[in-house]
């Protein structure tokens, strides 16, 4: 069965391309600040763009590839995140949707998304009335994951809830590559569909980036203002060893106590990966969805407990500008 939640997720790049100058100006406008929006009304400028798209991707996802294989020689998953997030600000230009018009002059949007085929992102197709059945025919064969007729009474609307969807859907090839340092157990736990959906809602209120670990089980994520959080994740059965494990750590009756009945989770392995000095830290734990099986706990990490310090993601945005239509 697959997997529904991202099991990592990253902000990244929406572009769009349409000759309508206006239309392209009211979407600047309306999309939501959060988002990293590029304008073409050029196929040209867009296709420019869009050309070395798919070794970028290859690239960064050599560097997911990376971390995976040092796990397996023995380095912990977590610093290796926090060092990946500290590196570049590269992974957020990296094109994540594309939106393209149908009708343009002297080509059509089909044909510029024929020039995606190696681009692992999502495809939006905007379609005249008269263009549908090729929109439909273009959506069967997998060229496009979604097309949508303009003059739909609310497309802005219908746009943007299209956008949300594709943005917070997990991506095949860094899915596949996350899944590795899952046990099986893991995997049938985030399968559950109460507990999918409790996480993903807590990762898209709280983060612009996470990634979904098994050793420890848990989420790290990352906020626009770059602010880390471990979400540290046990099954209800595991309580017991966990328990255990917070004795031999030193945290006494009451606390071991404590985490055996599922009150509080200890951040022992977290302390562990990043070296953090003083008492194991300890949070108050929350059932994850309905089903009874798995319980959380929030810990955030302050700049000194990173292994270097992670540039905001608004900052970036900052540095992006005013959007503006490119090639106008």
């Amino acid at each position: 069965m697959a997997l529904k939640l991202p099991l990592y997720h990253r902000s990244g790049s929406l572009l769009f391309l349409d000759d309508d100058l206006d239309y392209l100006e009211m979407l600047g406008m309306v999309l939501p600040s959060h988002l990293q929006v590029e304008l073409y009304c050029r196929p040209s400028g867009f296709g420019e763009r869009m050309r070395d798209e798919p070794a970028r991707w290859e690239a960064d996802a050599g560097m997911h590839l990376q971390m995976i294989e040092r796990w397996r020689r023995g380095q912990a998953l977590i610093p290796q995140v926090l060092r990946y997030w500290a590196a570049s600000t590269a992974r957020y230009q990296l094109a994540q949707v594309c939106v393209v018009d149908y009708a343009m002059p002297g080509t059509d949007g089909l044909k510029v998304l024929t020039t995606l085929l190696d681009w692992p992102g999502a495809r939006v197709l905007l379609t005249g009335q008269a263009d549908e059945q090729v929109a439909i025919q273009a959506f069967n064969s997998g060229l496009i994951d979604q097309f949508i007729p303009k003059q739909t009474a609310d497309i802005t609307g219908r746009l943007l809830t299209a956008l949300a969807k594709l943005i917070h859907a997990p991506h095949p090839r860094l899915n596949t590559l996350w899944r590795a340092v899952l046990n099986p157990s893991q995997q049938s736990l985030l399968q559950v569909p109460s507990i999918a959906t409790a996480l993903k809602a807590y990762a898209v209120k709280h983060w612009i980036e996470y990634v979904v670990l098994g050793e420890p089980f848990g989420l790290l994520g990352l906020d626009v203002s770059g602010r880390c959080e471990w979400l540290q994740l046990e099954p209800t059965n595991g309580l017991p060893d966990l328990a255990e494990l917070a004795t031999s750590a030193g945290l006494g009756f009451d606390v071991a106590r404590a985490v055996g009945e599922g009150r509080l989770l200890p951040a022992v392995e977290l302390h562990q990966q990043l070296g953090l000095h003083g008492a194991i830290r300890t949070a108050l734990s929350l059932n994850v969805g309905d089903d009874g099986l798995l319980k959380a706990a929030s810990f955030k990490l302050a700049e000194a407990d990173l292994p270097q310090s992670i540039y905001p993601y608004h900052n970036f945005l900052d540095v992006q500008g005013a959007r503006k239509i490119q090639d106008a």
